[in-house]
This record gives C-alpha cells, structure tokens and sequence, in this order.
C-alpha cells in the first residue's frame, strides 16, 4: 500500500545456513517454522520474554492435539512444527549424564 511504512523484519539470532550445517537433521519446513516464529517473537524486544512463553505454551497444547487426532489451523501446524525444530536443535546440544 502507498504510504505504508512496513517495519523491518528482526534479523534471527542465528543464520538458517549455518543452522542447516550445525544441525543436519533440519528440514526446510523446520527451518521455515523457526524463522517464521523465532522473528515474530523478536519483533517487540519488550515482550519477547512473555511472547516465547506464549508461543511454547500454544506449541505444547498444538501438539497434545495432533497426537489426540485433532486437525490443526495453519497457526497450530507452525507452532508445531516450530517446537519440533527447536525440539531437534536441543536434543543435540543437550549433555546427558
């Protein structure tokens, strides 16, 4: 629209090519999921902090839902699919032991 000023999208914390090489196990549709989410809560620095929370939150009952056999919207798929990235970055970073 003219005369709309957008704001610029948060730069992500880490790039998604050096993402891809440090986890390998990322998919495309992981890395679209983290990007998508991971710039939504940095949007607002000050309320990244609640908004992570929310979105973990929204991310877990998402997934209870799949599991249960339930449909999901497009906004609960990418909530899911968000957790699983993040679920598979941790999992190799994790120490156990």
């Amino acid at each position: 629209m003219p005369g709309v000023k957008r704001r610029p999208r948060p730069e992500l914390p880490v790039d998604l090519e050096r993402l891809r090489t440090q986890f390998p196990s990322l998919t495309d549709d992981d890395l679209e999921a983290y990007a998508a989410v991971t710039r939504r809560v940095l949007a607002d620095p000050g309320t990244r902090a609640r908004r992570m929370a929310e979105v973990m939150e929204r991310a877990r009952q998402a997934s209870a839902k799949a599991a249960a056999g339930a449909s999901l919207g497009h906004e609960e798929a990418l909530l899911v699919r968000y957790r699983q990235a993040m679920a598979k970055m941790q999992a190799t970073t994790v120490k156990r032991g």
